[in-house]
């Protein structure tokens, strides 16, 4: 990108980042702020960084982990840190949520990134598991190659958590393009944001159990009106990795072509006909999405970056704790005592 579309990016998502402090003070909140730990312990935002490049350099596909978990923490009871919290007599933990199940995946990775951050911090619960999850999102896009952005800080966490909003809240790789605008909606996103953020596919895998009824049953050119086809040759490269049956449940298959690069291959897909999950190729089946989908296919995927980072500031704004609410986890596996 040349420095003069750099310098329009950063200002326009500085732009933002005013809006969303304007925003959660009007509501009155104290507001997010990317400068929040400048003087109370300016070596946390480096400390965090450090751990998620270690992590993503053994691991590629730790990048998606990390990113997704940030995305399920945001769309149940907003960016709390509600996720990482275990199954307690009063915890109905989030981990054993239909969509987490067995699949989400990084939570020892953030346990790391919390010893790091605490001891660089004097060894104090400084920084929350909420904002932790935030820049570790960011950072793993980073390491991926994707675009940067300044994360909202000053968030804190939550005492609880709820599977049944979970189960209900979190999308479902099934669904088709009115309910997916539906949940997105539902946390203040708009259409752009949903296509914008399901980019995130760009990079990562799937167990084989969220794309088999895609594979084995969508081969048809029309599906309740919906062009939803799947490309014979990802049929044809899909199909060996699973049998009909459940038994091979936990087998992966790539979101794309490059899952550990972050790049707009994933939108290029779409338009080929070769979404794996049935939610991914929802945004392009000739509906209200498909242009928006088009056009980050094209241009090498600019505008796909600009608007995944200002999505992800916006989703990060989701009903954040701020002020007295919540609380600085000591553990983020655990409610402070």
């Amino acid at each position: 990108m040349a420095n003069s579309h750099r310098a329009i990016f950063f200002t326009i998502l500085l732009l933002l980042a005013v809006a969303a402090a304007a925003t959660a003070s009007s509501a009155g909140f104290s507001p997010l702020s990317p400068y929040y730990y400048s003087k109370i312990c300016p070596k946390a935002l480096p400390a965090i960084r450090r751990v998620v490049e270690a992590a993503v350099s053994g691991e590629r596909r730790m990048g998606a982990s990390l990113l997704r978990l940030h995305f399920h923490d945001c769309f149940v009871q907003g960016c709390d840190g509600s996720i990482l919290l275990d199954a307690t007599p009063t915890i109905d933990s989030e981990k054993t949520a239909l969509p987490n199940n067995n699949s989400a995946r990084g939570f020892e990775v953030i346990d790391m990134i919390k010893a790091e951050v605490d001891k660089a911090c004097g060894g104090k619960p400084v920084v929350s598991c909420a904002d932790i999850l935030a820049v570790a999102a960011r950072d793993s896009v980073v390491a991926l190659g994707g675009p940067s952005w300044e994360v909202q800080l000053g968030r804190r966490d939550s005492t609880s958590a709820s599977r049944t909003t979970a189960n209900n809240d979190i999308p479902s790789p099934f669904m088709d393009l009115p309910a997916l605008k539906s949940s997105f909606q539902k946390q203040g996103l708009n259409e752009r944001d949903l296509v914008a953020l399901s980019g995130g596919h760009t990079i990562g895998f799937s167990q084989c159990q969220f794309f088999r009824n895609r594979i084995f049953n969508e081969t048809a050119d029309n599906i309740d009106g919906m062009d939803l086809a799947i490309s014979s040759a990802l049929l044809n490269s899909k199909k060996p990795l699973q049998p009909e049956t459940s038994s091979g449940d936990a087998n992966l298959g790539s979101l794309d072509g490059s899952p550990a690069r972050f790049d707009g291959s994933y939108f290029k897909n779409l338009v080929e006909k070769k979404g794996l999950l049935h939610s991914d190729q929802a945004l392009f089946a000739g509906g209200s999405t498909d242009s928006v989908v088009k056009g980050y296919g094209s241009n090498n995927g600019r505008s796909f970056w600009f608007d995944f980072a200002s999505s992800m500031v916006k989703m990060g704004n989701i009903k954040p704790l701020t002020g007295n609410r919540g609380q600085i986890r000591v553990n983020c596996r655990k409610v402070n005592a």
